[in-house]
């Protein structure tokens, strides 16, 4: 890191000397100490490293904070590129432990098990460093880390498992699976059940698919918990647009669009594993969106779950629907707040660019609660309005709603639809994902290219908080 008279080394654990020689090695071949910066040198005298890896962190007095951090060590495990194992000097701070034991595993995740011959590159061994002795504190704090990062990392295969091995069914079992030996209670509808609970908006989606849709409820209910949530998510497992079918060009990217039903399973699983003292139901909608024979048509009208009736103007306006019917059940529960996340709408990447979520509901506090939480949990998040003249640009002559509103504020009249599934007085908010949920382009930091897993580590932040008091 630069301190204003060159490098300084953040490390601990060193004598003088060998710190020393490290930085001076750093520096002869340009290292600056700025953030993201990777500088390789061989071992100094007094070392048994085979190789030291230098890594950026900005100024640690103006720039350094806990996702400077994360990114710093994110960056540094994928320069380990064909190591197997690796020791990483880590700051011995409860918190920052946590932090750091995040960042190494998010790095250091690879999706290989579609490669016939695929082996992870990256290390699978990380030792990270502190100073003796260790504390019962600091080791629940790693595990604690660490059961975040297995939930993430779930997220991320199954957003970049390919859809013709995770059709709804399959969808659905996953999350069923996720939850084994966990005290979370399963529930799946098929498609009779759902017809049966009359949630109209996920049968037309799933209709023109030979994959029929699902709805999965996850309950996790600790004895004496008094709070409550709800967690509701987009579970779209491939989207062509249906009879508005979308552009060839990187439709199978569309795989990813059920990152927000996954972002669900994760956060309960991390949440259950984590033993919070607060209920959560997770609620996931998932289907097929195809535009086969049997397919909805633009200009069809469906029922949702709530007798809310819907004019379907677009048939890639998939997402709200299925929400629709999910928010509903979600609601009939009454908890103490309803937070949906969905890949909704490409108006979002238009408004927020591809790194930050939007968040938008009906009760201003609450959204900002969820904005700042996302924050300390490490996610971009940027709250949005919901202006009240775009309701009638949903106006229909023949139902009680149009699915589409105008082009302009799209991601916001979207969340505005949603708001018509949710009852007076029900705290709720909104997570348009559809940027952060898929990296299409290089890895940075922790992150990876493909799926992301995108809002779970916001739940687990906001579960833990709200439990909290």
């Amino acid at each position: 890191m630069p301190n204003g008279k060159g490098l300084e080394l953040a490390g601990h654990g060193f004598t003088p000397a060998v710190a020393r020689k490290i930085t001076d090695a750093l520096a002869a071949i340009g290292a600056t100490g700025k953030s993201g910066e990777i500088t390789k040198v061989a071992p100094v005298t007094g070392m048994k490293a085979k190789i030291i890896i230098g890594v950026g962190v900005g100024n640690l007095n103006k720039d350094f904070d806990a996702e400077a951090l994360r990114r710093a060590q994110g960056n540094a495990i994928r320069a380990c590129a064909g190591l197997r194992k690796v020791a990483v000097v880590v700051s011995p701070s409860v918190e920052l432990l946590r932090e750091s034991t995040v960042a190494l595993r998010l790095g250091a995740y690879e999706f290989t098990s579609f490669k016939s011959k695929g082996k992870a590159t990256l290390p699978s061994s990380v030792v990270m460093l502190v100073p003796a002795p260790v504390t019962a504190e600091q080791r629940a704090s790693v595990d604690e880390g660490n059961v975040i990062a297995d939930s993430v990392n779930l997220v991320r295969d199954l957003v970049n498992t390919p859809p013709n091995a995770l059709p709804p069914a399959a969808l659905a079992n996953a999350a069923k699976d996720a939850m084994t030996g966990l005290p979370v209670k399963v529930t799946i509808w098929d498609e009779k059940a759902l017809k049966r609970d009359g949630c109209g908006g996920i049968l037309a989606v799933g209709q023109g698919s030979a994959n029929p849709p699902r709805l999965v409820k996850m309950e996790y209910a600790p004895k004496g918990a008094t709070a409550r949530i709800a967690l509701v998510g987009k579970g779209i497992t491939f989207d062509t647009g249906g009879i508005s079918i979308k552009p060839a060009a990187n439709m199978d990217e569309m795989k990813s669009d059920m990152a927000g039903a996954a972002a669900v399973i994760g956060a309960l699983q991390a949440i259950a594993r984590l033993g919070l003292n607060i209920a959560v139901t997770g609620w996931t909608a998932i289907a097929e969106n195809m535009p086969g024979g049997n397919a909805q048509r633009p200009g069809d009208v469906l029922t949702t779950m709530s007798g809310t009736t819907v004019e379907v103007l677009n048939t890639d306006a998939e997402g709200r629907l299925v929400l629709a019917d999910a928010l509903g059940l979600a609601a009939a529960e009454k908890p103490d707040l309803i937070v949906d996340v969905a890949t909704l709408t490409g108006a979002a990447v238009v408004a927020l660019g591809a790194r930050t979520s939007g968040v938008m509901g009906n009760v201003d506090a609450v959204r900002d609660e969820v904005a700042a939480v996302a924050g300390r949990a490490g996610e971009t998040m940027w709250a949005m309005p919901l202006p009240e003249e775009l309701r009638a640009t949903l106006e229909s002559p023949t139902a009680d709603i149009a699915n589409i509103g105008d082009r302009a504020g799209g991601m916001l009249s979207a969340a505005v639809f949603l708001r018509e599934f949710i009852p007076t007085g029900q705290p709720w908010v909104h997570l348009d994902i559809a940027g952060p949920a898929y990296n299409s382009k290089a890895p940075y930091g922790y992150t990876p290219k493909g799926g992301t897993g995108a809002a779970v580590r916001t739940f687990v932040r906001l579960a833990q908080e709200r439990a909290a008091g």
